[in-house]
């Protein structure tokens, strides 16, 4: 729960901002009543977030379906070596730490895939949608339920020395899909694993995109950047590309209102995830009986009991299942294979 303060160590927290012309008293107070949904809590999420929160954003809720590992330490600013050896679910390290930062924002960890299944409860009265996600299927999920909810959306991606932002206005601006009409091909788009990611990119583009989230949540919509921000650190350019007349009323989620990815009908099971050799494998069926699957699994190999996941440990992978039924299987990268494991060992 936030901590209540006195009125003058509140003003004072928040002074060197306030003193911003651009933002001023009431553009504060609107950040201290805003709610905002971070998907996603990787390299871009935690910066986005930590960014909000130290600004006094009221509500901050982190969603993200993976745990700390060591390779995240060198970008993910929110977690340290104790979250990776005590394999912490990423949205509950950086809720702790964010409490750290500033007790009276309210954050809310959750441990959870975003899908269309998912999507709504967890976006639930929010005024902003803010990406933190590594993936072209999620974001198109997250362009599909802005637009229908009419909620404005803070696109933003990264990679090695490179990194772009845009702002989704619905009604007012192009949307993801206008740009970017069909999903990447499986392997068209480099990752992180295989083009690498610079811990300073991030920075940069974790701080363009929570600018543009202060803006929004700030109502000072007249300053919100309607451009696609493309940044290249290696060497340093940085580029607006204009907008302007792009919105395509052909465009299948804003101009003809089809919400392919929100309605099941371009959801896949299995994903691999960004930046590292696992699989996420998640069942049409949620939740599983955890102390069940313990005791078919004792019997298997190495099995590992936590308060949020178990884990099987082979000699060729390690599935990890969490109680939502879904599944990080890590030392593989082909999705098939992914759900030929799963099903089983766990069933499907």
């Amino acid at each position: 729960m936030p901590t209540a303060r006195p009125d003058s160590e509140t003003s004072l927290r928040y002074l060197r901002q306030v003193q911003f012309a651009a933002l001023g008293t009431e553009g504060q107070k609107r950040l201290a009543r805003a709610r905002v949904l971070v998907c996603g809590c990787g390299a871009l999420g935690t910066m986005v977030a930590n960014h909000l929160v130290r600004a006094g954003v009221g509500y901050v809720r982190l969603v993200d379906r993976d745990l700390v590992d060591l390779s995240n330490l060198h970008r993910q600013c929110l977690f340290d070596e104790q979250d990776a050896h005590q394999e912490l679910p990423k949205a509950v390290a950086a809720a702790e730490k964010l409490h750290s930062i500033n007790s009276e924002v309210r954050v809310e960890p959750i441990v959870a895939d975003i899908r269309s299944d998912t999507i709504g409860a967890l976006a639930q009265d929010i005024d902003l949608l803010v990406d933190g996600t590594d993936n072209f299927e999620t974001r198109f999920l997250l362009n599909d339920y802005a637009i229908r909810e009419k909620i404005p959306w803070v696109f933003a991606a990264c990679l090695g020395a490179q990194g772009q932002v845009m702002v989704v206005l619905p009604g007012e601006t192009p949307c993801l899909r206008c740009l970017i009409p069909t999903l990447p091909p499986a392997g068209a788009v480099p990752t992180c694993e295989t083009a690498g990611i610079l811990g300073p990119t991030v920075g940069v583009v974790a701080s363009l995109e929570a600018m543009e989230a202060l803006k929004i949540l700030a109502g000072r919509h007249e300053a919100v950047t309607r451009d696609l921000i493309v940044v290249n650190l290696w060497p340093v350019t940085l580029r607006q590309i204009s907008l302007a007349g792009l919105r395509d009323p052909l465009c299948p989620t804003c101009g003809q209102g089809r919400f392919e990815f929100l309605e099941h009908r371009r959801e896949s099971t299995s994903v691999t995830l960004c930046g590292r050799k696992t699989v996420q494998v998640t069942p049409a069926e949620g939740r599983c009986d955890l102390d069940e699957i313990y005791n078919r699994w004792s019997a298997l190999g190495e099995v590992e009991r936590s308060p949020y996941f178990l884990r099987l440990r082979t000699p060729d992978w390690t599935l990890t299942l969490f109680p939502d039924g879904r599944a990080l299987i890590t030392g593989i990268e082909d999705p098939v294979l992914g759900r030929t494991i799963y099903a089983r060992f766990v069933g499907m």
